[in-house]
């Protein structure tokens, strides 16, 4: 079966590119400064390896993504072309357009995913020199817990106790997590009405929603009332 709609189209040759799943999301996330395979795997977590592997040798083969080899080791590091800097404004175009029009169903709150876009998007220089370990308990999900490693140079998330004293616990469910990464409901507003809940140290409490971490399409303003 071809690949392409085999016309001049500038739409169509675009739409070749950029209309396969999970290729948006492949540029998206190099454009924040995921460089390896496995840091573009944890931001797509329901693409299989070889999915991943294929969509990025097509992106090589068109221009939009460079290979080069890891400069301490084994494996390759990936980054945009020119061409692949360009299709970045088309992909947040594109974000921008569905966090306008777009709502979402119960299947969409995915606190594993919101949580890792969360630290892509903190500002590293915000944070206190000493690391602070946040645990997210997910009431919604039978108290599943995700917990956030803040220290610079950089910001993860881990499935699995890393063994750390924890300095917050942060309890609330999928769909307020979601609503507040997304810019639809204001942290403070969020505390309020009780559906989500801060422990532990108060001044790293009231600092943790300073440090950035939002959506980049938190400041869209819907074009239908928020439910």
């Amino acid at each position: 079966m071809s690949r392409g709609y085999e016309q001049y189209c500038p739409i169509a040759k675009g739409s070749e590119i950029l209309a396969e799943r999970w290729t948006p999301l492949i540029v998206r996330y190099l454009s924040l400064g995921c460089h390896s395979f496995s840091e573009l795997q944890q931001g797509c977590p329901r693409m299989s390896s070889t999915l991943l592997a294929q969509r990025l040798r097509s992106l090589e083969r068109d221009g939009v993504v460079e290979r080069v080899p890891h400069p301490r080791g084994r494996g390759s590091r990936y980054y945009l072309t020119p061409a692949g800097h360009e299709l970045v404004e088309v992909v947040k175009s594109l974000g921008a357009w569905g966090a306008r029009w777009l709502e979402l169903g119960p299947r969409d709150y995915d606190p594993s995913a919101v949580l890792w876009a969360w630290t892509r998007l903190i500002d590293v220089d915000r944070l206190p020199p000493h690391r602070v370990v946040v645990r997210f308990d997910l009431s919604d999900q039978g108290g599943r817990r995700y917990w956030m490693l803040l220290e610079r140079p950089s910001v993860e998330v881990c499935l699995r106790d890393p063994g750390l004293d924890e300095d917050l616990v942060v309890t609330t469910d999928s769909r307020t997590l979601t609503e507040y990464h997304r810019g639809r409901l204001p942290w403070a507003a969020a505390l309020r009405s009780g559906r989500l809940t801060v422990d532990g140290r108060r001044d790293l409490a009231r600092a943790l929603p300073t440090w950035g971490g939002r959506s980049s399409f938190a400041s869209v303003r819907p074009a239908r009332p928020h439910p």
